[in-house]
Order: C-alpha cells, then sequence, then structure tokens
C-alpha cells in the first residue's frame, strides 16, 4: 500500500506535465500565455480552457477511482487564479469541480473555488507577474535574502509565500478529505499510522505538480519572445541598411543636380523631376521584397538621371526573363550595385560604357547578373569589396540577413574588362503572380 501510494504520486507529476504540453501546444492558449492583461472574456477563455482538460481529469478519477493520477483539480485551480486572476481562478474551479459535486463530494467545490482565488490573491501580492513564472519550491536562498540588506526582501518573501500558500491548500485538502473522506477527494494514506515521509511526499507532489506547468509554459513563453526579439532585431537591422542605402543614392543624385545647374538648368529640372518620383516610391514603400518589375522601373529611373549626365556614354541593356518579373526580390537590390558599375566602373572611361542586367530562374532559384565593361577593379581592392564597399558590403548584408546560408554572391573583376556581379537566391512568388 505505501508503494502504491507513492507511485500514484509519481505518476500525477508526469500527467501534469503531459496535460500542460498538450494546452501549450494549441495556438490560442499559448497567445494567451503571452499577455499579462487580459479582458474579461479572455479571463473567462482561459478558465474555460484549463477547466476542460483538467476537469476531465477529475471525471476520469470520478468514474475509475482505481486512476487517482489523473485528478489534478486543486492545482490547476490554483495555477488558473495564478495565471488570471480572481475570475479565472473562480471560475476554474468551480468548473473543475463539477464531476466531483455529481459524485457527491461537496466539499471539492467550495475548496477548489477557494485555491483559485487565493491563485488570484497570489498574483496581485506579486512584485511582478514574472515572478509567477520564476517560482522554485527551494527557498534556502530566498529565506537567507530575506533577511540581507544586499538584496530585495519582497522578491524572496513572496516566493516564501507562494510555497506555504501551495501547502497551505494542501494541508486543507488532507486534513478536510481525512475529516469528511465521502465529501473530498485527497491523497490522504489510506493505511493505520501512516510514516511523516508519506505526508512530506503529498505535500512534494503538490509542490512540483503547481510548478511543472508554470514551468512548461514559461520556456513556451521564453521561445515566442525570444523569436520575437529576433524578427525585430533583423526589421531593425534590414531598416538600417536600408536608410544606408537612400542617403548615399541621394548624396551622388545631388552631386549630378549641383554639377548642372549653373552649365544646363532645364537638365537639372528634369533631374530634381527624376529625383522626386524617386523619393516618392521610397517613402511609399516600406515592404522588404518588390516584385522584381518594381525594381527594375526603379532602376529606369535612376538610370535616367545618371543618362542625363552622361549622355550617350552610358548605355543600358537589360535580358529579361518574363517569368521573373513577377518573382520577389528584396528591395533596394539592385541600385547600388548598377550606381557602383556607373560611378566606379565607367565613369572614369573615356568613351563611356554598358551597363548589363540579367535575370533568369533555375530549378527554383533566381538568378540575377550584373555586369558592366568599365575599368575593373584591382585585385587588391576586390579582395575587401564585401567589407569596405558601401554599396556591395549593404547587398551582401541585407542578403545575409534575409536569407542566411541561402543565397549565393559571386564577384569577378579584371582591370580594364569589367565587373560581373551574380546573385542567386531562393525563388519566391509574388501572391499576385500566376502559378506554374
Amino acid at each position: 500500500m505505501p508503494e502504491e501510494h507513492l507511485i500514484v504520486l509519481m505518476i500525477r507529476l508526469g500527467v501534469v506535465a503531459a496535460l500542460a504540453s498538450i494546452l501549450v501546444r494549441i495556438g490560442r492558449f499559448k497567445r494567451m500565455l503571452l499577455r499579462e492583461e487580459r479582458t474579461l472574456n479572455q479571463r473567462l477563455l482561459l478558465a474555460l480552457s484549463l477547466s476542460i482538460i483538467f476537469g476531465a481529469g477529475v471525471l476520469i478519477r470520478v468514474v475509475a477511482p482505481q486512476y487517482k493520477a489523473v485528478d489534478l483539480g486543486l492545482e490547476a485551480s490554483l495555477v488558473a487564479g495564478l495565471l488570471g486572476g480572481y475570475v479565472t481562478g473562480l471560475v476554474s474551479g468551480a468548473l473543475i469541480s463539477l464531476p466531483a459535486m455529481f459524485h457527491h463530494e461537496y466539499l471539492t467545490l467550495p475548496l477548489l473555488v477557494g485555491v483559485g482565488v487565493m491563485g488570484g490573491l497570489l498574483r496581485d501580492v506579486a512584485p511582478d507577474t514574472e515572478e509567477i513564472w520564476r517560482f522554485s519550491p527551494v527557498f534556502d536562498l530566498s529565506f537567507y535574502r530575506i533577511f540581507s540588506r544586499r538584496h530585495d526582501r519582497y522578491r524572496p518573501a513572496f516566493q516564501l509565500f507562494f510555497l506555504l500558500a501551495i501547502l497551505f491548500a494542501e494541508f486543507l485538502r488532507l486534513t478536510l478529505g481525512h475529516a469528511w473522506p465521502a465529501s473530498l477527494f485527497s491523497f490522504y494514506p489510506a493505511w493505520p499510522d501512516p510514516h511523516p515521509a508519506h505526508f512530506l511526499a503529498v505535500y512534494v507532489s503538490t509542490t512540483l505538480a503547481v510548478m511543472l506547468p508554470l514551468k512548461i509554459w514559461n520556456n513556451a513563453r521564453n521561445e515566442t519572445k525570444l523569436e520575437e526579439q529576433r524578427h525585430l532585431l533583423l526589421q531593425a537591422r534590414m531598416d538600417a541598411l536600408s536608410r544606408q542605402i537612400h542617403p548615399h543614392f541621394l548624396f551622388n543624385t545631388l552631386n549630378t543636380v549641383s554639377s548642372l545647374i549653373r552649365t544646363d538648368p532645364q537638365q537639372a529640372r528634369a533631374v530634381v523631376y527624376k529625383l522626386s518620383n524617386i523619393l516618392r516610391r521610397l517613402l511609399r514603400k516600406q515592404e522588404n521584397f518588390n516584385p522584381l518589375s518594381e525594381e527594375l522601373d526603379f532602376i529606369d529611373d535612376y538610370l535616367s538621371i545618371e543618362m542625363i549626365r552622361f549622355g550617350d556614354k552610358l548605355r543600358f541593356e537589360r535580358e529579361i526573363d518574363p517569368a521573373t518579373l513577377d518573382r520577389l526580390v528584396p528591395s533596394m537590390l539592385l541600385q547600388p550595385l548598377i550606381e557602383n558599375a556607373v560611378k566606379h566602373g565607367l565613369s572614369s572611361k573615356v568613351d563611356g560604357g554598358v551597363v548589363r542586367f540579367r535575370s533568369s530562374l533555375e530549378e527554383g532559384r533566381l538568378h540575377l547578373l550584373v555586369e558592366d565593361d568599365g575599368v575593373g577593379i584591382p585585385e587588391v581592392k576586390l579582395a575587401t569589396l564585401r567589407d569596405e564597399g558601401i554599396g556591395v558590403s549593404n547587398v551582401d548584408e541585407r542578403l545575409k540577413v534575409l536569407f542566411g546560408a541561402d543565397y549565393r554572391m559571386r564577384i569577378e573583376s579584371k582591370p580594364g574588362q569589367g565587373t560581373r556581379i551574380e546573385i542567386e537566391i531562393p525563388e519566391l512568388q509574388s501572391s499576385l503572380a500566376p502559378a506554374r
């Protein structure tokens, strides 16, 4: 009999861990865990979610008394109050106790409702709600910190109060269950003269049964928060890189305008008009990806500005696979590469030259090629181009942020012959593109 009692207490820990894991896999419940402030409807929904799964355990125990380990009504009521406050704890305690009430265990309802409200009280007195998720039954260090001037006494005091509340709830269940066994289910040892260690095992089991779902759900919360923070960090890096490109482009364009104001005011006005179109598009677009067709429209506006300055010396050729026009590419991907080709490859060449752009699809990969027949890049500078060149390093960094290792950027250049930059990225189809 004592051995069977200990086995039941151990099994219930496995049951509570399994039930907590099932709940956290429900997307709506997981989203509720991330909220610390909830509306009344959200608190009632949280109570209903907990009541269904833990109330089912009470029902199983009532129907099949040999399955005592699945009755976790007291622990679930306390956890409900901790997570949602008084309303959630009260409603959860009432709903979870219904199967026992139909079985004439009439003390179950007031006990579970009281424990649920006590969970709400614990939530109210917590220094902050994160202290609830940090609960641990290891109280020796907390007890020391209460009397230490070097630490905040309120937090360890709350952890001790939390532990004492769990022990008090179990004490009530054991005492009432022993006094009125027909009116309340408890884990009071059923044999004569039980050893105090068996009572200690009950208290330890109840404490761990409260702690386990909190730890399991907190791990899920932390994983979700880390994923959100990683996404925000990537977005911040993308925004920073985009802001780096736009002023760089604007600075170079304004230099073009300044060189034309005295020599050709009419052309200067035309450049300003083109620039205003470009800036309007930049301010309107906030997405990280655009269809290739939109990026090419942007390039046409940009090159129309450069052609005003270079005239017939600058030519732009493109070979576009029509299937690639609806494929998504990182916004402002091509402009810095083409700007580099014009500024560094062709501007110092007496007879100008050609900038070529090609796009193609191969086995689910989008291939983009920017090349020029300009002066080329010296081998020494080519080795550090990804680290030092504003345009190239920016593009490389953005591709790394967006695709990780799932991209390729190859740079080839020969002095006097030109530069070739090839980019390969996954094929991303626009929602407006026709399915192939």
